[in-house]
């Protein structure tokens, strides 16, 4: 029993003529009369009885279209949700991040990508990167978002942007008044630093050693939203990822280049073993083109 046997014997039914049941079908009368010459011989009963020329439904016929109206309704769902799939527009997404990503720029990136697409849901973890690549590996989320280009035979690291650290001065800081910031300008400043163990926090105090600077370690934490919010305390000065700054530029924080710089790159993890779906391509297409958007191209960066 095959689908188009089902429309043409609908078709019958609706429009009681062989013509018009081809009309609505755009097939020939001789193909609607195979069609139900076939479901005949497939259910085993007349469907229709054939008088001076016309097609009257038997009993059997009526009992059976109801069931038919019901599938091909279930097909209809199958090829709009089909139409919906391909245009992103229903399914599941579940993102893992790190939290320098997570706290507000993916949030603004997810924000923007369901005004567009209404029918996904989206779920959002944040993780440290080194569990955020287990995640992906062990496929617990379908995409991940780290810090610095991790990588494995099981994942897929995939560049998504290059930045580089930029300086958080209190705004009534006189450091504030300068546009570049360098290693000197911090002698014996008071610094919030990152967490201990973080690469971030390993390659800022190896810069700062390098040029033999001392400064006043008087916090750290583990995320720059955190970083930042003890600058705007006016706790000390710290260098941060960019993203994070794009928070809290207009508040009581002011960001300026610091030289030599720090890069700082972030990079999109995605299983290596299958292929990722249509929805997950289309969100890391808006993600790197709302990156592009987000940060800026001013002078400190």
């Amino acid at each position: 029993m095959k689908i188009r046997q089902l429309e043409a014997f609908n078709a019958v039914m609706v429009c009681r003529t062989v013509t018009r049941a081809a009309e609505m079908l755009h097939i020939s009368q001789p193909a609607v009369t195979r069609l139900i010459n076939d479901l005949e011989e497939n259910t085993g009963f007349a469907l229709f009885d054939r008088t001076q020329g016309r097609l009257q439904p038997t009993p059997e016929a009526f009992a059976l279209h109801e069931e038919v109206q019901r599938s091909l309704v279930g097909v209809e769902r199958i090829e709009r949700a089909a139409l919906e799939i391909r245009a992103s527009q229903r399914g599941m997404l579940q993102i893992a991040s790190a939290p320098a990503l997570a706290l507000s720029f993916l949030p603004r990136a997810i924000a923007e990508f369901s005004t567009v697409h209404t029918g996904v849901e989206i779920s959002l973890a944040s993780h440290a990167s080194r569990t955020v690549l287990d995640m992906v590996v062990e496929h617990r989320c379908d995409v991940g978002f780290v810090i610095l280009a991790l990588t494995t035979p099981s994942a897929h690291g995939e560049l998504l942007m290059s930045t580089r650290m930029v300086c958080a001065v209190p705004a009534a800081h006189p450091l504030a008044a300068k546009s570049t910031l360098v290693p000197e300008d911090l002698r014996n400043e008071p610094f919030v630093s990152h967490w201990r163990g973080l690469q971030s926090r390993y390659e800022i105090d190896a810069l700062f050693a390098s040029h033999g600077i001392e400064r006043k370690l008087m916090v750290e934490t583990q995320t720059s939203a955190g970083i930042c919010s003890f600058v705007a305390a006016g706790m000390g000065i710290a260098i941060i990822d960019p993203v994070a700054a794009l928070e809290y530029r207009g508040t009581d924080v002011v960001f300026r280049r610091f030289e030599p710089a720090i890069g700082t790159d972030f990079s999109v993890l995605l299983p290596s073993q299958r292929p990722p779906s249509l929805l997950v391509k289309k969100f890391v297409q808006h993600v790197r083109a709302f990156a592009q958007a987000q940060l800026p191209k001013d002078a400190w960066l």
